[in-house]
């Protein structure tokens, strides 16, 4: 049988929990990472010389023009806003192998990739499983070398130095692969 003072307990201990887990908690991560990781903590953000926001390194953006370096595909579009079909949300396309349109898909990026004298790689031709991953493997990039140095008028030695320059190494040496932010390697691109 449960009694008055069982009762009191039970709810004494749900706010102390609700307490430190729904605010106190929570309000110590948000201090920590305003403190002592500021710039990871509000997402990441890339601006321009004005100041204005023009990405996250954290997530990718479509690049369309032969004067730029292609990202990875997105089924979501990177949502942004452009399509009625952007959701708003990341996420993979969860087709399976032996569905058709993921072969349609996967056709579809590879002529792309082909009529624009790209070697298609695997990281240029299918989605991450977030929909949103910034980066393409070094080899992807140097593989777009010369459309780009031909598209802006560059030597594609400064272009490869360029891409060599901008690849991050795995994390702390073993983790991960080597790899390429494309809006970072765009913004240097813009600067040269």
């Amino acid at each position: 049988m449960l009694s008055i003072n069982d009762f009191t307990k039970a709810i004494r201990a749900t706010l102390i929990l609700w307490l430190i887990t729904a605010i106190m908690y929570p309000l110590f991560i948000l201090l920590f990472g305003q403190i002592f990781i500021p710039f990871q903590a509000n997402g990441s953000l890339i601006k321009d010389n004005q100041n204005n926001i023009i990405g996250s390194s954290l997530i990718g953006q479509p690049f369309k023009s032969d004067q730029y370096f292609w990202s990875r595909p997105s089924v979501i579009n990177y949502s942004t806003g452009d399509d009625a079909g952007d959701t708003g949300v990341s996420g993979a396309s969860n087709l399976a192998p032996s569905n058709p349109e993921l072969m349609e898909f996967i056709t579809a990026q590879v002529d792309v990739l082909n009529s624009a004298k790209i070697n298609p790689t695997i990281d240029l031709v299918y989605t991450s499983g977030s929909g949103l991953d910034p980066h393409i493997t070094p080899e992807s990039a140097l593989n777009q070398v010369e459309r780009v140095a031909i598209a802006r008028n560059l030597e594609p030695n400064k272009l490869q130095d360029l891409v060599k320059s901008h690849t991050e190494e795995r994390f702390l040496g073993i983790f991960g692969e080597p790899r390429v932010n494309v809006l970072k390697l765009n913004l240097a691109l813009d600067n040269l």
